[in-house]
């Protein structure tokens, strides 16, 4: 199977599993909205969530996932045995680890609520809340960062399918402790800290079987003098500092969004969660599906084969995430009518939401953009260059956010997010071109001038409905269909590589697609 192919089929499984637990994700939130709307105790719960959901970005899935899986691959290389042998070290570590660092947590809770949002202290029993909230939720981080390793091995072993499904257990337990465990608390809200661990203890468990399927049969190691084991610690602490420093951007906008209305926390959460469907259907599935391949061609030293598998995630994601961003800007008010405004959730919630994703959907395509360069640095061993751009890009972010909430408010720090992206983008476009030469970027550029002009169709077409779409139900499905059809036709026409591949590959199932 070719990498194209190979690349396709993998973010075709990821992000088809996405689709659903998107799809679970938006009910939980909508039945989340509707009981506790966006008032003080969504407020502290989403801040409660966020902190150990910051935790795992940095310790668990990502930059243990990305400092993992090129070592796991270039030790299976080798044999099956080194590369189990580095697992069972990896995991026993680790363990060790989050252990530790869980029981710090709930010690110095109160500490790292004060930094995260000091502008809750001004609401002592908000401030109390969010506390109680995030000591439940804490050790959240533990779990999911084991199954986050173990999406990583399974990734590695070309398995993609349950570690893209287990999502689908925290939406289940966050659903769930809505209906079953909040009405019979004596503050409901303590049921949804509750689901988030049940949530992150099940993600682990649904993935125990395949693993075991795959050959994983754990045994506890302590062989840090292993090299494999030094060259993941070598890679692991500039790649944490890189997302260490791309989680300080959502560190200062809570702590600014803490200091603005109420309700602006939980505005800026259910925007990113709209903007987040697109994103992980497409954007984190091609990047899923690409390193592993990436690193596999860098290990053998087949730098052509690499910059080509680049050139291709690359077209392949904005021909998915510009017309998504447009379809979003269009309709972001029905969008948020429909998913959230019942119960709690006002109309005057659904209208500040919808501003922030406008705000945010404006760097859709500059976000999944850089998910999938990214990865190109870590399948060269390189971690250092995504920090040094990481950090430049969140000096950017905290400056614009400043300037931009006074005037926009929590709109703001959704534009801020925006410009910092691109910022990041251009910067690593710029240092990615030093690093391989001469890349394909005319050919990228043709095909995103075609996608810019078929999604401009599809949103001309989609506008008219969108008044009607925000009173009408049925209205916004339609609109959404047309949407499709619009873009899809006019991509045929102008003869977009990217739809005839897709086509060929996921309906005809024909081998015959190359790229010029």
């Amino acid at each position: 199977m070719s990498a194209h192919k190979q690349v396709t089929k993998a973010a075709g499984i990821v992000g088809l599993s996405t689709v659903i637990t998107r799809i679970l994700g938006f009910i939980r939130d909508m039945v989340i909205a509707s009981a506790f709307g966006a008032g003080m105790e969504a407020d502290a719960y989403f801040v409660a969530f966020r902190i150990p959901s910051m935790l795992r970005r940095l310790v668990g899935e990502g930059a243990l996932t990305v400092a993992f899986i090129p070592v796991f691959v270039e030790e299976r290389q080798q044999s099956e045995e080194r590369a189990w042998a580095l697992s069972h070290t990896v995991m026993t570590l680790l363990v060790l680890f989050l252990t530790g660092l869980s029981i710090l947590g709930v010690i110095f809770m109160p500490s790292i609520v004060q930094m995260l949002a000091p502008g809750f202290r001004e609401i002592p029993e908000k401030f109390a809340l969010t506390i109680y909230l995030t000591r439940i939720t804490f050790p959240y981080i533990l779990f999911i960062s084991l199954a986050a390793l173990a999406m990583g091995i399974l990734n590695s072993l070309q398995h993609f399918l349950a570690p893209a499904l287990a999502p689908i257990m925290l939406n289940l337990s966050l659903i769930a402790s809505v209906f079953f465990v909040c009405p019979y608390l004596e503050r409901p809200v303590v049921g949804l800290a509750i689901g988030v661990l049940l949530g992150g203890i099940t993600q682990l468990l649904f993935q125990i079987p395949v693993l075991t399927k795959q050959g994983f049969r754990y045994r506890l190691s302590f062989d840090y003098h292993n090299p494999a084991v030094r060259k993941i610690g070598m890679l692991l602490l500039p790649a944490f500092f890189g997302l260490a420093v791309n989680q300080i951007s959502v560190f200062v906008n809570t702590l600014l969004a803490s200091y603005l209305p109420e309700g602006s926390v939980s505005y800026l959460y259910f925007a990113d969660r709209v903007m987040e469907f697109p994103l992980g259907i497409f954007g984190i599935a091609i990047a899923t599906a690409v390193l592993p391949t990436m690193s596999l061609q860098s290990a053998k030293g087949a730098y052509d084969e690499l910059v080509d598998t680049l050139s291709f995630a690359l077209r392949l994601v904005l021909f998915v995430t510009i017309p998504s961003a447009v379809g979003l800007i269009v309709l972001r008010v029905p969008i948020v009518t429909f998913l959230f405004e019942r119960g709690k959730f006002t109309t005057a919630d659904t209208q500040a939401t919808a501003i922030a994703l406008l705000y945010y959907t404006l760097g859709l395509s500059a976000i999944a953009s850089v998910r999938i360069i990214v990865p190109v640095f870590y399948s060269l061993k390189d971690t250092l260059t995504p920090v040094k751009c990481a950090a430049a890009s969140v000096g950017i972010n905290i400056l614009c956010s400043i300037l931009l909430m006074k005037p926009l408010q929590h709109g703001g720090l959704a534009l801020a997010t925006t410009i910092s992206a691109f910022f990041n983008l251009s910067l690593l476009i710029w240092l990615l071109r030093k690093r391989l030469g001469k890349m394909d970027w005319r050919h990228i550029l043709i095909a995103t001038g075609k996608v810019c002009v078929a999604s401009a169709a599809m949103g001309l077409c989609c506008a008219p409905f969108a008044e009607l779409a925000t009173q009408r139900a049925w209205a916004l499905g339609v609109a959404i269909l047309v949407g499709i059809g619009v873009f899809a036709a006019c991509a045929w026409l102008i003869k977009l590589q990217e739809l005839r591949f897709l086509y060929d590959m996921l309906i005809k199932r024909h081998s015959s697609v190359t790229f010029q």
